[in-house]
């Protein structure tokens, strides 16, 4: 399967460039809420939320618009996708992403853009 994952024993610095690099290639514009990653921090320990590929977007979409590839990531069929948000509501880490202005939702897809942006070596593409 194939995963963002968090590198063990890296240290986030809250620089937000892995947030900027998916907004950024996925609608263009540097905007967190955008963003298929996000950084929590909580006195001064960052922590970013990535998609672990668990599949509770797919259940929860009415229209079947979200199934597993061969490689295990879960992804968004753009035709079928309603814009509903179920997805949205069902994450558990909070990065399903349902922009105003896209009448679809969007979610990892474990490209690793925002691994190659982070300066820190934080996050890698894992197959496990």
């Amino acid at each position: 399967m194939k995963k963002l994952k968090v590198t063990k024993g890296a240290k986030c610095m809250a620089c937000l460039e892995c947030v900027r690099a998916c907004s950024t290639s996925f609608y263009k514009e540097f905007d967190p809420d955008k963003s298929c990653i996000q950084i929590i921090d909580k006195k001064g320990d960052a922590k970013p939320m990535v998609c672990v590929q668990c599949g509770k977007c797919a259940e929860a979409c009415p229209e079947g618009a979200i199934t597993q590839n061969a490689k295990g990531v879960y992804m968004i069929n753009k035709k079928k996708c309603t814009g509903c948000g179920k997805c949205v509501e069902a994450c558990p880490f909070h990065v399903m992403v349902k922009a105003e202005d896209s009448p679809t939702s969007s979610k990892c897809i474990a490209c690793g853009i925002c691994a190659k942006a982070c300066p820190m070596d934080v996050l890698e593409v894992v197959e496990s």
